[in-house]
């Protein structure tokens, strides 16, 4: 059976050109299968058709040879056998030299002999020698004889894609394809006249990165890689939101996606990948740190599609102008792209603040392509239960990372031996790129708020899922442990809130049914980060020993849906301690300042859009809370009726956290250059010692994560390092106390609240 890409219309002005077959080369079994398919083709006089193998001694003769012969590209393809299902994902197959694709010359026979229809040959688009002439003018000029070649194997890899599916939408001569172009001739010419160096060194180290970055792809290498991503990823099964993959498929018939997911874990482009190519989406250019390109992952990862970049490239601007360069050959070829735009993995389970390298060399390469647009697309994964959070809470605790290499590896694959859950895949609305870039007209602003209103996106899309539950209800209360009566008095009104406000719940359970909560339970006993004592009735289950680190991870996967609810709470709780006599002008400025001190930790929207989430969770407590306004002690009886309380559940780890940083601020000296790593050492310290005092609630504020996001605060602030403004000491020393103070305040008010639940909660639990 043959798949013609292309078909001559008789009596067209191909059809009367001389065709000439063009082939790659072939094993003996080939070669009979192409010479039964080419007899059935020969010119009008019965002559058998001209074949011309392509090499450069062949292709250099045939241009000699004059005339405008019309060039087939064809070759002989394998098809992989159906897949049975089993999922059986023993490392043995895993590991397997065996290539679907390109089996040996023992197997061909074979297959020839029980399952002919697995062999096929394909016919490619045909072109014109001078139609190909023209096409390399245009390029910039170079070797014509090159230039057939690589035509051919794009036009049979497009072939191929129509036959074994988009999956394989592959690209060879990537680096030849760019570096011969007039383009970037004239961009080196260009960037070396800017750097002042000779444009030979400067093409040579440019075409250098592009050698080391670009995927050169191939069809085993993928099939090696998504039976190692399986037998890695064991341990989940993929629970995927179809939702979104409809409209996707339409924008990708035109336009190149660039896929940018929330990044909790290593396994994360692995659970990807699967989603993706069960909706019939092409595989994606990953874009990866070469600190994971170690032996296999790098040689196998490099050969499927993921672009291994320099983690640090700050200076090398040839290495810059290369990775766009890159850029602009994919998306102009509609390739989609893939990377993660927090720049690693969320050591504390929510989104971590955007890094805009990457995007920001998206949009220069966009803005450099004219009538190209890409469109982003946020896309929220999130697990149950994640091996490697109990590592990353180490590190938050100021133990070193473990270094990537081959033992990491072993490591990590052998501990995923053991079912730990659910992964959840979903997808939100995606974003025009060219749409966003022209709101601003500076690229740089125009590139942060995109980021921005992508990782709300994210957000949107990121489910609730009942581990997180679970987690929500045993941190904020202290160390308490908690009775099974005690556990769904909490769980209860949280997800009769949920439910409330319709959030999007992990593979769309039903949180109210009680089996869905006892399940997750359970899994978080089997992990060690719930612990139990007793049984029946009297059965009490609390946090394992240095487990509320990875609690607070699986807590914070949702935490962004509950933000806002917090901030209310403590609008209402300064409203009862100030008396404001202008409700709901100051309740609207203590929330703006809420939303200040927390903004480098969650992701608000537009001040309009935050102000309508405001009123939206006040009327969720009190649907006539604007006619009460005036009402005396309102704000008071108001507070007192909230169901359930979750300020100090949200809020309170990252203010404690705030407060440690505000405080060792205030005992740095003013004469001495600031020494960031030091204070966080410091802070570590700090923080240990409150702890041990009772000064803080829990050890989930004992992170050098929140540290660090308490510090970017504070030199917000101006509570860091001198200003040019500052007369003396007096002016740093009184912002680093005022922003001390101002947070104090806050954690009072956190904690108030948390006296209020508990005390709601051993009512509870004494009326049952």
């Amino acid at each position: 059976m043959t798949l013609h890409a292309a078909r001559i219309t008789e009596g067209s002005e191909d059809a009367q050109r001389r065709r000439v077959y063009l082939t790659e080369a072939m094993s003996d079994a080939e070669v009979d299968v192409m010479s039964r398919w080419l007899g059935n083709f020969g010119d009008g006089d019965g002559d058998a058709p001209r074949v011309v193998p392509v090499t450069d001694v062949a292709l250099a003769e045939l241009v000699r040879g004059g005339g405008d012969p019309l060039l087939t590209p064809v070759r002989v393809v394998w098809l992989p056998e159906t897949a049975d299902g089993s999922g059986d994902h023993r490392i043995r197959n895993t590991l397997s030299r065996r290539d679907p694709l390109h089996p040996s010359r023992t197997a061909q026979r074979r297959l020839l002999g029980a399952v002919p229809e697995r062999c096929r040959v394909l016919e490619g688009e045909a072109a014109s020698l001078s139609d190909l002439e023209h096409r390399l003018e245009e390029h910039g000029g170079g070797s014509l004889p090159q230039f057939i070649r690589r035509q051919a194997a794009l036009a049979l890899e497009r072939a191929e894609r129509s036959l074994l599916g988009t999956q394989y939408k592959v690209s060879r001569f990537v680096v030849e394809d760019i570096v011969e172009s007039r383009r970037f001739r004239d961009g080196t010419h260009d960037l070396a006249a800017d750097l002042d160096e000779s444009p030979v060194k400067i093409e040579s180290r440019a075409r250098d990165a592009l050698i080391e970055m670009v995927a050169a792809q191939s069809r085993r290498a993928i099939a090696i890689w998504d039976q190692l991503g399986r037998y890695f990823s064991r341990a989940y099964r993929l629970d995927v939101n179809t939702a979104g993959f409809d409209e996707l498929r339409r924008l990708n018939e035109r336009h190149s996606l660039v896929f940018l997911p929330s990044h909790r874990s290593y396994l994360d482009p692995l659970v990807l990948r699967p989603a993706l190519v069960a909706n019939d989406l092409p595989l994606n250019h990953v874009m990866g740190g070469l600190n994971v390109s170690f032996w296999p992952i790098g040689p196998i990862g490099k050969r499927s599609g993921t672009v291994f970049i320099r983690r640090k490239i700050e200076g090398d601007e040839v290495y810059k102008w290369s990775i766009r360069e890159y850029m602009h050959y994919l998306i102009g070829r509609r390739f989609n792209l893939e990377w993660y735009i927090e720049g690693g993995r969320s050591r504390t389970g929510k989104l971590r603040p955007p890094r805009y390298g990457l995007l920001t060399y998206l949009a220069r390469a966009l803005r450099e392509s004219e009538g190209v647009d890409v469109y982003l697309v946020p896309v929220s994964i999130t697990y149950d239960q994640l091996y490697e959070v109990s590592a990353m809470a180490a590190e938050a605790h100021g133990e070193a990372k473990s270094k990537e290499g081959l033992k990491w590896l072993l490591g990590y694959v052998r501990a995923q031996g053991e079912r730990h859950g659910v992964a959840h895949v979903a997808v939100g609305r995606p974003m025009s790129l060219a749409a966003y870039l022209g709101q601003e007209t500076d690229t740089k602003l125009a590139v942060q708020k995109t980021a921005f209103e992508l990782c709300h996106r994210i957000n949107e899309v990121t489910p609730v899922t009942a581990s997180s539950l679970v987690m929500l209800a045993f941190l904020g209360i202290e160390d308490r442990a908690l009775t099974v009566g005690e556990l769904q008095a909490i769980l209860g009104p949280m997800v009769a809130y949920i439910t409330a406000r319709r959030l999007p719940t992990a593979g769309d359970v039903d949180l109210t049914n009680p089996q869905v909560i006892r399940t997750a339970v359970q899994t978080h006993l089997d992990s060690g980060v719930l612990k139990s004592f007793g049984s029946g009735d009297e059965r009490v289950f609390y946090l394992g020993r240095n487990q509320h680190l990875v609690a607070a991870f699986f807590r914070n996967t949702t935490i962004h849906f509950l933000v806002v609810r917090a901030i209310a709470e403590m609008v209402l709780a300064a409203a009862t301690e100030n008396r404001f006599v202008d409700p709901l002008a100051q309740g609207w400025a203590e929330a703006l300042r809420l939303r200040d001190l927390l903004k480098f930790e969650f992701f608000f929207g537009e001040k309009e859009e935050f102000r309508a989430d405001l009123r939206a969770e006040l009327t969720v407590l009190d649907p006539e809370w604007d006619r009460n306004l005036g009402a005396e002690g309102h704000a008071e009886s108001l507070l007192s009726a909230v169901v359930p309380y979750l300020a100090h559940r949200v809020l309170q780890p990252f203010l404690e956290a705030y407060l440690v940083v505000a405080d060792q601020l205030t005992k740095c000296p003013l004469d001495v250059e600031f020494d960031e790593e030091r204070f966080m050492a410091d802070c570590l310290e700090r923080a240990e010692e409150y702890r041990l005092r009772q000064q803080i609630s829990s050890t989930e504020s004992i992170s050098s994560e929140l540290f660090a996001t308490a510090l970017r605060l504070a030199r917000n602030r101006g509570a860091v390092d001198r200003s040019p403004e500052d007369a003396g000491d007096v002016s740093l020393g009184e912002r680093r106390h005022e922003l001390a103070r101002e947070i104090r305040i806050t954690v009072d008010r956190v904690r108030r609240i948390r006296t209020l639940a508990n005390a709601k909660l051993e009512r509870i639990e004494v009326n049952r």
